[in-house]
């Protein structure tokens, strides 16, 4: 049986993010340098949908625009279905495709987790908000994004960031998806 996790702690946070960012901040700079605010918040609705379409083994149904055109609403309530479709013992058996890429299920949700998590920090810095990540969620992310011996240094991520090594977990985690954890707006 696959260890699953529970992506509702971190589903919450960033829903609880996404409800500060102003209007006037759409269009400002994150650390994730090809997003802006707004583009950030666009990729967030479309990773919702795409990782919820992976735990469910849905293939077949493009992730598609909404007719709710306002985020505000939209993209809490694919966070939402995004942390329900994990919670299902099904969602991280077998094997799963998201973006292109088929890989276990297992991987998979951990990855969603990943883009939850990074994404939720990257809001957070780039809305001058508090950012707090769950410790068994940072666990997980950490075993999954450090840069493996004798492996690529970046992995999918990009050049780490070089921090100390008794720098908190949080900005380890961050570190070693390329970004700077002392990154400020």
């Amino acid at each position: 049986m696959t260890d699953q996790i529970d992506l509702t702690p971190a589903v919450a946070r960033l829903t609880h993010l996404l409800a500060g960012v102003t209007d006037d901040q759409l269009a400002a700079r994150t650390p994730c340098t090809e997003f802006t605010v707004g583009d950030l918040i666009d990729h967030v609705d479309g990773f919702a949908q795409a990782f919820s379409a992976a735990a469910r083994k849905d293939f077949d149904t493009p992730t598609t625009p909404d007719p709710d055109p306002d985020w505000r609403t939209r993209v809490p309530a694919r966070l939402e279905a995004l942390a329900e479709a994990w919670s299902k013992p099904d969602a991280w058996e077998g094997d799963t495709q998201a973006g292109g890429v088929t890989l276990p299920a297992e991987v998979m949700g951990r990855f969603a987790l990943d883009e939850v998590v990074i994404h939720g920090w990257d809001l957070a810095r780039a809305t001058g908000q508090p950012f707090t990540c769950d410790d068994r969620s940072l666990d997980v992310l950490e075993a999954l994004v450090a840069p493996q011996p004798n492996g690529d240094p970046s992995g999918p991520f990009g050049p780490p960031v070089p921090v100390a090594a008794d720098a908190p977990q949080l900005d380890r985690v961050v570190a070693h998806t390329g970004r700077d954890p002392r990154w400020t707006a």
